[in-house]
């Protein structure tokens, strides 16, 4: 350029970055390949080199935003996906703007009870100081450490971005590790022990929702370094689910693929992360979620030692996901849901909690008794075709599932759910069989019933009550045919998926 060639007669490195300098905050300047053409006619004096690189770093604090703090020494993997590196100059580049690539992940994580922690420390802001300067800094530190690169939206909000799913998982875990004082990784090489102010933090828990690893969720980087695009948003989703199944304990939702990936990447002995060396974490399929007209497909990290029992039922809830995915809602929904129920309950800590009223004549409830309930409910759907006393039974097992403190939400969402669905049905069912009821009056009852069913008539209560009897008699026919049918004209109204986020 005629212009730098001009003013490099005798220019001084002072000068040099000062003539730079204005053209980059000018915005004259926004890339390191508008840098390098501007720098051309001076390339050859090697003297220039530190001062083009000053500017570049100038330039990146500017315009990066998100990705500010990156550099190829401390992110060695996210600056070969990220950035498109001069041949001259290896440390500098240009950030891509929209990224289709499979390494890449994002993970939102959330801290439990920011906002109760702020109003109960306003009149100890050094208390408040404490907790920003952990999130500024310290997040930012264990994320560096684990190749990744952190950012702090709206207050207690993080947003991670990663080249791997085993380092999207470790900085993700460790972050937990940090702020509950627990020590999931235990890594030697990461270190997530508190020190100075940030000792005296009370313990948070922390929601996460991690996704990426495939090429048909484009990540947008703005040109101020921002980040959009349905990875960002699709991992706010799963970070709002995780904190809807988990209020109060810590809690990772994934897409599948983070976990496929996962593994791929801790196949071989020798690659394999300290995670996977230790078998600290397992995933629990959890069916799909719905987010935007798109079905992603989800799992649960379990890194907590005292939920490893959820391993136990993993084959029976892959059963029911895949039986309410395919509108089985005949039979297998049904036996796959009380199956599961079963076995969640021999798998789970013992409880024994007394309901407001008796259930089915019993004062308590344990895990034995849930899962007679759920055998009874079995034999009455599928043996005595008794749908209404099925139905119960179900309704029976909600109210004691929400009682118990650590049944699993997402069971416990899926069980509310399908006794909706299952109670829909049993309205319609209940309108053609009392149909029935009234044609058949005279072949049901007999003698005084018969009477008194004429009676009967003019008083809803007793009508009722008689309507109960007749719906178990066995001349009525086809009862079996009447519900499946049903299930079958109703099918669009059965369709149940669990939806993550606005409608």
């Amino acid at each position: 350029m005629k212009e730098l060639s001009e003013y490099n007669s005798g220019m001084t490195e002072h000068e040099f970055f000062s003539f730079l300098y204005d053209k980059i905050i000018s915005r004259e300047i926004t890339t390191f390949s508008k840098l390098r053409e501007l720098v051309t006619p001076v390339l050859k004096d090697k003297w220039t080199h530190p001062v083009i690189m000053r500017a570049f770093t100038l330039l990146k604090s500017l315009n990066w935003g998100f990705f500010s703090n990156i550099c190829p020494n401390t992110h060695k993997t996210l600056w070969k996906e990220l950035v498109i590196q001069d041949k001259d100059f290896p440390e500098a580049g240009d950030l891509k703007k929209t990224l289709q690539i499979s390494n890449l992940y994002v993970a939102m994580l959330d801290i439990h009870g920011y906002t109760k922690f702020c109003m109960e420390s306003r009149k100890n802001l050094s208390m408040m100081h404490n907790l920003d300067w952990a999130i500024e800094n310290e997040v930012r530190r264990i994320s560096t450490l684990c190749g990744a690169i952190s950012q702090r939206e709206r207050g207690d909000e993080m947003v991670v971005v990663a080249a791997s799913a085993t380092d999207a998982l470790m900085v993700t875990l460790c972050i937990i590790d940090y702020f509950g004082k627990t020590e999931v990784v235990n890594d030697p090489a990461i270190s997530t022990k508190r020190t100075g102010n940030a000792e005296a933090l009370p313990v948070f828990k922390i929601t996460g929702g991690i996704t990426g690893g495939n090429t048909q969720s484009p990540l947008i980087i703005t040109e101020r370094g921002n980040l959009a695009g349905f990875l960002l948003n699709s991992g706010a989703r799963l970070q709002t689910r995780a904190n809807e199944l988990s209020p109060k304990e810590s809690r990772v939702m994934i897409a599948k693929q983070v976990m496929m990936n996962y593994e791929k990447e801790n196949t071989a002995a020798q690659t394999k992360c300290v995670l996977a060396q230790t078998d600290s974490i397992y995933f629990l399929d959890t069916g799909h979620i719905e987010f935007k007209g798109v079905m992603i497909p989800t799992c649960e990290v379990i890194f907590d030692k005292n939920e490893r029992y959820k391993e136990k039922f993993a084959g029976e809830m892959t059963s029911l996901f895949g039986s309410t995915r395919d509108n089985l809602w005949e039979q297998k929904i049904f036996q796959d849901l009380t199956d599961l129920l079963v076995k969640v309950a021999q798998s789970m800590p013992k409880f024994n909690i007394t309901p407001k009223q008796p259930i089915q004549g019993m004062q308590t409830i344990t895990n034995e008794s849930y899962i007679q309930l759920c055998r009874l409910a079995l034999k009455a759907y599928s043996k005595d075709e008794d749908y209404y006393l099925a139905v119960e039974y179900l309704r029976n097992l909600v109210e004691i599932s929400v009682a118990v403190p650590s049944f699993d939400r997402l069971i416990l969402d899926y069980l509310e759910g399908i006794t909706e669905k299952y109670s829909l049905i049993l309205n319609a069912f209940e309108e053609l069989i009392d149909k029935e009821i009234e044609d058949k009056a005279a072949q049901i009852f007999h003698g005084n019933y018969f009477k008194t069913w004429l009676a009967a008539k003019n008083g809803a209560n007793v009508y009722n009550k008689l309507l109960a009897i007749g719906r178990k008699s066995k001349d009525i026919s086809k009862k079996k045919n009447l519900w499946l049918g049903l299930l079958s004209q109703k099918k669009e109204q059965m369709e149940f998926t669990l939806y993550s986020g606005k409608k």
